[in-house]
């Protein structure tokens, strides 16, 4: 059993927004991406909300100029496969943030996991329903957490009233958002949960950075750009271009392509994939030292 140091790498950000129609999760995902990003072109949303995203096309909000920008447009039935198929396409377009507004038709949505599980139902038990139904909502969050790009993920909160006394001391109603539409537990799988009010104010329930605990405050570009600040604080991964050399450089020595994974694993406790750029550059200039030598010595061997 391997045991290794632990490093933070350089990633790409998981953002769940939760919160009540009208609390701003659609703008503030937009800004936020472009904080990240700093060009439009390189943002895509899913849209399941009737096209409203559109609304913000060719506008200035928050002081920004939003122009147009892609946009895939999401037809019932809402089901994890039309989620996947959509993530998978920004990803082979190039994007650079993906916002999925939003992720609870999947779940309560015309089509949805429920819908689908209603059906089932009629002819077999629950377990056996959720039986089939648990895979499919699982590949659609790994193909967000496997994503390629940065993603915002948004839910709808189930809205609910509370009574709460005003500045003249009668009872009014205020709505909150609740926990949000979509699977119990999901939250846990994003590097930062965002509760956005109803007045556009954002708490964190969950955040691995560390950035924003205990703040409220109205999420925007700036928050963008703090985050992928800290994103690419940390070690780089191995870029593609070295971990090529290096698989030429490694079966160029007569090394089986499927032993360079365990090599690396004995070296830096990683598959090739997972070790960084710093750690693949010094492994690729051994391997390019190990080439030499094998090359002076057939030169020595042809001249004897």
């Amino acid at each position: 059993m391997l045991i290794r140091k632990s490093k933070r790498t350089v990633t790409k950000a998981r953002i769940g927004m939760t919160g009540p129609s009208g609390s701003g999760k659609t703008l503030t995902a937009l800004l936020m991406a472009f904080g990240m990003t700093g060009d439009w072109e390189k943002i895509g949303l899913i849209d399941t909300e009737n096209r409203s995203a559109d609304l913000y096309a060719e506008t200035t909000k928050a002081g920004v100029h939003i122009p147009e920008f892609s946009k895939i447009d999401l037809e019932p039935p809402y089901t994890t496969e039309k989620y996947i198929e959509a993530i998978k396409a920004f990803e082979d377009y190039g994007v650079e943030a993906i916002i999925v507004d939003s992720l609870s038709h999947a779940w309560a949505g015309e089509g949805g996991i429920i819908e689908q599980k209603d059906k089932l139902s009629k002819t077999k038990n629950s377990f056996t329903a959720w039986g089939e139904l648990t895979p499919k909502q699982n590949k659609m969050v790994e193909a967000i957490l496997q994503c390629s790009a940065h993603i915002f993920v948004t839910m709808r909160s189930k809205t609910e009233y509370v009574l709460e006394a005003n500045e003249k001391g009668k009872q009014v109603p205020r709505k909150v958002g609740m926990a949000p539409v979509q699977r119990d537990g999901l939250e846990y799988e994003f590097t930062l949960v965002m509760d956005l009010s109803a007045h556009h104010i954002a708490t964190v329930s969950k955040d691995r950075t560390g950035l924003f605990d205990g703040l409220e405050f109205i999420p925007g570009v700036e928050t963008g750009q703090q985050l992928a600040e800290w994103l690419e604080s940390g070690e780089k991964i191995v870029s593609n271009e070295t971990a090529e050399g290096i698989k030429a450089a490694w079966e160029a020595l007569g090394q089986k392509p499927e032993k360079i994974d365990a090599q690396t694993k004995k070296l830096y406790g990683f598959p090739l994939l997972g070790i960084t750029e710093k750690q693949g550059e010094e492994f690729l200039s051994t391997l390019t030292e190990s080439l030499k030598d094998k090359a002076v010595e057939g030169d020595k061997e042809s001249v004897e």
